[in-house]
């Protein structure tokens, strides 16, 4: 009886589905993209100095994807110490042995690239550079619907705050919001 399996031929399927080696081998591109993220770095704040092992300071950090979703390098300062590191991944950075770099991007240099309702919001809640750097990456790529936070408070077990929501090219919402801690 097995002889007669092995003998048979396979039948052939009326539909054929046909890879190419250029489909297997190209991965999928992506839209555009980009996240907040925490990076560490090995200063403590002040606070901590006189414990035996102060926790390392974070600090948020803005990255953008490529069209392979890893992030593009780039590079930021530690709001502490004033080294700057190079984003390689989420939540990881190389240090970088400078404190001082006027290469390095500003909120001044990213002011005249927004229109001027988007500036007068993030001026208004006194955003950080990240926050800055995300929504100028929302309003460039016409990733309308997408949420910047211009504001967050701890308020007993809950976080309240605000977030822009960037609709169109000239028209957005600020919206209030809360969850819990």
């Amino acid at each position: 009886m097995s002889t007669e399996l092995k003998q048979k031929k396979p039948r052939k399927s009326k539909t054929s589905v046909t890879t190419t080696r250029k489909e297997i081998s190209e991965p999928k591109l992506f839209p555009p993209d980009g996240a907040k993220h925490i990076i560490s770095c090995k200063c403590f704040l002040p606070q901590f100095k006189d414990l035996p092992s102060p926790p390392e300071h974070r600090f948020v950090v803005f990255s953008e994807f490529d069209e392979y979703q890893t992030v593009k390098a780039s590079y930021a300062q530690c709001n502490n110490c004033g080294i700057i590191h190079k984003v390689i991944e989420i939540g990881k950075s190389i240090f970088i042995k400078k404190e001082d770099s006027t290469a390095l991007e500003s909120i001044d240099d990213i002011t005249d690239q927004l229109p001027d309702w988007l500036k007068g919001l993030l001026q208004k809640y006194d955003c950080d550079l990240p926050t800055w750097q995300e929504a100028r990456f929302i309003y460039h790529n016409q990733l309308w619907g997408r949420y910047v936070i211009l504001v967050k408070e701890h308020m007993d077990d809950n976080i309240i705050g605000k977030a822009l929501i960037i609709l169109g090219e000239r028209l957005h919402k600020v919206e209030a919001f809360e969850r819990e801690d």
